[in-house]
């Protein structure tokens, strides 16, 4: 696995960084997802203030899918305020999802964030960050890692072009709101450390190398777990924006996951 050379930010006084994941807009329904935006939107506004990175680390939509000229309707809320957190010099680092993994330049042009489609290594303040979404890492989950080389396939990519814009969203909206689980309306439980893929995938990279901690989303589980009795190394899950409301803010010295409905 080969991840891109480490990215340093040091941070302003006063500064924070925001960790956000599976908002999933779109599902389940366009009532039921502008409610959740609305909430999401309180949430960026709160963090403006305060905020010098924020990460978004993947499924912000529940589908996805950029043609030449073309992105999916609506979502214009959710992208305005990013557009204006932008604006204001808040660096946003989005990681691609398993449900929006079909971006190509569209919010990098529009609104300079900066796409990741794999894991990357991040130095924040001299704490080392392993950040990904998590799809496809770790032992296990053998069926989605073949789906996902047929998703991200140039020959399938090409192919779903040629559908008409109406046809091909469509169908990736049926296809993404058919899968319950992964769109968050199923009831969702801790399997025990030793049957987590991602808990199991951060010990063996602790093997390799030290991270001080590990952020994915997809696992949808707000999760904030040391990972060894003998180093300060954390595994963190970010949860979703269906059922908790939960996000992840560092100061430079410590990492809090927090329930927005709470904070």
């Amino acid at each position: 696995m080969d991840i891109g050379r480490s990215i340093n930010i040091e941070l302003l006084e006063g500064k924070k960084v925001y960790f956000a994941s599976d908002q999933h807009f779109g599902a389940p329904n366009e009532y039921s997802s502008k409610k959740r935006e609305k909430i999401f939107i309180e949430f960026l506004n709160k963090i403006s203030y305060d905020a010098q990175v924020l990460f978004l680390l993947g499924d912000l939509f529940d589908f996805w899918h950029e043609y030449k000229t073309v992105v999916p309707k609506g979502f214009i809320r959710v992208l305005g305020k990013l557009a204006e957190l932008s604006d204001r010099g808040i660096q946003i680092y989005f990681f691609t999802g398993n449900h929006d993994l079909w971006m190509n330049d569209y919010l990098q042009e529009e609104l300079q964030v900066i796409l990741f489609t794999k894991e990357q290594e991040f130095i924040i303040n001299g704490k080392s960050f392993f950040v990904a979404h998590g799809d496809g890492l770790g032992p296990g989950d053998l069926g989605y890692k073949r789906m996902k080389k047929l998703f991200t396939n140039p020959i399938a990519r090409f192919l779903f072009q040629w559908l008409h814009p109406d046809i091909g969203v469509a169908l990736g909206n049926y296809l993404s709101r058919k899968n319950k689980l992964i769109s968050g309306a199923e009831d969702i439980k801790f399997l025990g450390e030793d049957n987590e893929w991602l808990i199991l995938f951060s010990k063996e990279k602790l093997k390799e190398k030290f991270y001080n901690y590990f952020i994915f989303g997809h696992r949808h589980l707000p999760m904030n777990l040391s990972l060894s009795s003998t180093m300060e190394s954390r595994y963190v899950n970010l949860g979703d924006w269906i059922v908790y409301f939960t996000y992840a803010v560092f100061d430079g010295q410590n990492l809090e996951l927090l329930n927005y409905k709470e904070s």
